[in-house]
């Protein structure tokens, strides 16, 4: 995606080994996983509410914020997906980034259901637009991986827009 910034479905170790995670450091190089790794030493595991950034490597981007979706069934997954969503909005605006482009986190192999977090991402970028104009952050990019979950997505947002007038 042409964006500043894209986020990776992380876990909190940052150990890229599947999904979104693997695709972003085949595509863009094992310094990535080399940051996550030395980010790890320094801070510690990430959580939702605290995610970790690094350099992009081989992708064209300037930055690849790390954000850990929850589990389905561990318990307060809305608002754990919530504080994803939240916090990556929130550390790509203090990276100064422009733009940014999501996956639907936690919708694949962490079991999250695809209508559930269609309706908590459009909630958490409603209220980022409405609480932060004026700064950075102008651009949120949806990628998601197939007509389904687009299709799933839609139907959410229309819904949003009908019940928001």
């Amino acid at each position: 995606m042409d964006s500043d910034v894209i986020v990776n479905a992380a876990n909190k170790n940052l150990a890229h080994g599947g999904g979104v995670a693997a695709a972003i450091v085949k595509r863009g190089g094992q310094i990535i996983q080399e940051e996550s790794r030395k980010w790890i030493e320094v801070h510690g595991p990430i959580s939702h509410s605290q995610p970790a950034f690094t350099t992009a490597g081989e992708i064209n981007c300037k930055f690849v914020i790390h954000a850990v979706g929850p589990v389905w069934g561990e318990g307060n997954e809305d608002m754990k997906l919530a504080q994803a969503i939240r916090s990556s909005l929130g550390l790509a605006n203090d990276l100064q980034a422009k733009s940014i482009s999501f996956p639907a986190i936690s919708t694949g192999i962490f079991g999250f259901p695809t209508d559930r977090a269609a309706d908590i991402f459009m909630e958490e970028i409603s209220a980022y637009n409405t609480n932060n104009q004026g700064q950075s952050l102008q651009k949120i990019i949806l990628v998601l991986l197939n007509t389904k979950t687009l299709n799933t997505f839609i139907i959410s947002f229309d819904n949003y827009f009908k019940n928001h007038r």
